[in-house]
C-alpha cells in the first residue's frame, strides 16, 4: 500500500500545526534575497523535522556542509544544547559573511563556526570533534566524495543526511541529460549511501527529500 499523497493542503496543514519557521527565518530569506543570494533553503517542514531529529539524538556537535544564507544554519542550532557545536562550511565569502551576521542576530555566535572555502579542502585540513551529525547540501556532484570524508568523523549512531534526495522529482528517471550533473551526482550518492555496510538508511520524503544514514559500526 502506497503512503498517503501530500498534497499543498496536507503540506500547510503540518507547516501551520507545528510553525518551526518564525519571523527571524522569514526575515533571513528577505535579506537574502536582497542579497541575492538564491532562495534554495531547506522548506519549513524541514525545519521542524530537522529540529525534532537533533533533539531526539541529543545531538551536540553539528557540520553542515553547504551553508548559502544560514537558514538550515540557525535551524539546526536552535536544536543544540548551549555547549553544542555547529561547524558551518560554505564555499563562498559573501554569503559566509552573511551567515556570521545573521548567526550574531541569532545570539548563536557561541555554537556557530564559520568556515569559508571548498568544503573538500576543510574536510581534508581541519580538525573536528567527533560529529552526531552531518548534513550535506552543497554542490551534488560532490556528495558521494563528502560522504567518504565525513564517514571517519561520524559516531557510531550518528547520522549523516543528503538533502535533495529526490532531485527535483527526477532521482528516479534512468535516462538523464549529460548536462544535469546535480541529478547524476544525487543518483550516485544515493547508491553510495544505501550501498554502505556501515549504515542503516531511510528516504524522507520531506521538501526535496533527505536520504539519511545512521552509522552502524
Amino acid at each position: 500500500m502506497k503512503g498517503t499523497p501530500l498534497t499543498e493542503k496536507t503540506w500547510q496543514y503540518i507547516c501551520d500545526l507545528v510553525p518551526a519557521e518564525d519571523e527571524f527565518l522569514r526575515k533571513l530569506n528577505e535579506d537574502a534575497l536582497a542579497q541575492e543570494i538564491p532562495a534554495i533553503q531547506i522548506s519549513p517542514d524541514q525545519v521542524s523535522f530537522l529540529q525534532f531529529f537533533l533533539k531526539s539524538i541529543q545531538a551536540k556537535n553539528v557540520l553542515e556542509i553547504g551553508s548559502l544564507a544560514g537558514y538550515s544554519t540557525i535551524t539546526m542550532a536552535r536544536a543544540l544544547p548551549e555547549d553544542g557545536k555547529l561547524f558551518a562550511l560554505e564555499r563562498e565569502p559573501e554569503y559566509s559573511y552573511f551567515i556570521r551576521e545573521k548567526v550574531k542576530e541569532a545570539q548563536l555566535d557561541h555554537i556557530v563556526s564559520v568556515h569559508t572555502g571548498e568544503a573538500l579542502d576543510t574536510l581534508k585540513t581541519e580538525q573536528f570533534p567527533q560529529l552526531d551529525f552531518v548534513f550535506i547540501d552543497a554542490d551534488k556532484l560532490n556528495y558521494s566524495n563528502y560522504l567518504e570524508l565525513v564517514m571517519p568523523m561520524l559516531r557510531v549512531g550518528g547520522v549523516v543526511c543528503g538533502d535533495n534526495a529526490l532531485a527535483w522529482g527526477m532521482i528516479a528517471d534512468k535516462d538523464v541529460p549529460a548536462d544535469r550533473e546535480d541529478v547524476l551526482g544525487m543518483q550516485e550518492f544515493n547508491r553510495a549511501m544505501a550501498s554502505r555496510d556501515d549504515l542503516s538508511c531511510s528516504m524522507i520524503p520531506l521538501g526535496d527529500g533527505m536520504f539519511m544514514g545512521v552509522k552502524t559500526k
